[in-house]
């Protein structure tokens, strides 16, 4: 699984890179060329995309790092903490080129109506982030990687930005040249909206949400082992890619502590059949003993 896991993000990332180095080049050049500036923000934006690329891999080759001395439950957060790291690197560049749009819109003078050259550089745009972001977006739900997934959705927002340059252009060729730069603030509220999602999921990996869907099947499958009743106490402790499992089972009081421990050896077996669960750990109560876990017990 770890190998074919490798395999799928070095090939998300080179697809990635490869796609957003062509669309830097044609985006900046053209936008020069063509007087848009809208398209040579998208330029900056796609170049962002190179670099949020490489951390997201980064991230996701850390994540792939075995457990050590240091880090026993190994290094799965890795992933979310490159989200956070493309948050940041987005947000600043939604703003700048926010800033440098509501200059030229304060100052008219330092706008030029783009040619229709960059409309076809838009066009290319858009199918080339819609294929793109599917496929990268696909790949990261695939091989449960947040920090692939959320490189995927970054790419995504291009296409809308590529939507509103193709309009801007056409609109501006019509008189009205001042949508040029408006459409630069709207890619620029995109990006820094996009990084707020990527935030907020990667957030909640680090926080260790998980799906209620997954404390549900735990307790089924420990239930539904021979000698193993009543599945409580879970806990489930979110790495991104894998999870880590706590979970108490009741069991005859009267068994050897060898019986117990076959018994909470198989539902560990059981449980980590599940998918993402990578660790289990379980605890033994004596089945009719009723008890706070909190509770101190008498000597």
């Amino acid at each position: 699984m770890d190998e074919n896991r490798n395999k799928e993000g070095n090939k998300a990332t080179i697809v990635a890179i490869i796609s957003n180095i062509v669309l830097t080049a044609l985006n900046i050049s053209v936008g020069y060329i063509s007087g848009s500036y809208a398209l040579i923000a998208e330029g900056f934006h796609t170049f962002s995309d190179i670099l949020t690329t490489i951390i997201a891999f980064a991230g996701f080759k850390i994540g792939q790092k075995p457990s050590d001395e240091e880090h026993l439950m190994g290094h799965g957060r890795a992933e979310a903490i490159s989200g956070l790291i493309i948050l940041m690197f987005l947000v600043i560049i939604g703003w700048e080129i926010i800033v440098n749009a509501i200059e030229k819109i304060i100052n008219p003078n330092l706008i030029t109506i783009p040619d229709y050259y960059a409309a076809l550089i838009a066009v290319v745009g858009i199918i080339l982030n819609f294929t793109v972001s599917r496929y990268i977006i696909g790949i990261g739900k695939k091989i449960d990687s947040p920090a692939i997934e959320a490189d995927g959705h970054h790419q995504k927002t291009d296409i809308y930005s590529s939507i509103a340059i193709l309009i801007s252009i056409l609109v501006a060729n019509m008189g009205y040249p001042i949508l040029d730069p408006i459409v630069g603030i709207i890619i620029g509220l995109l990006i820094i909206k996009t990084a707020f999602e990527i935030g907020k999921d990667n957030i909640n990996n680090i926080l260790g949400k998980v799906p209620k869907d997954i404390i549900r099947e735990i307790e089924e499958v420990a239930n539904n082992t021979p000698n193993a009743y009543e599945a409580h106490n879970i806990k489930v402790d979110n790495y991104g890619p894998y999870y880590v499992v706590f979970l108490h089972i009741k069991v005859n009081g009267d068994l050897s502590v060898n019986e117990s421990h076959k018994i909470a050896h198989k539902v560990e077996q059981n449980v980590l059949k599940i998918d993402k669960i990578k660790s289990v750990s379980v605890h033994t109560c004596p089945l009719g003993l009723e008890y706070e876990h909190k509770q101190e017990i008498d000597n």
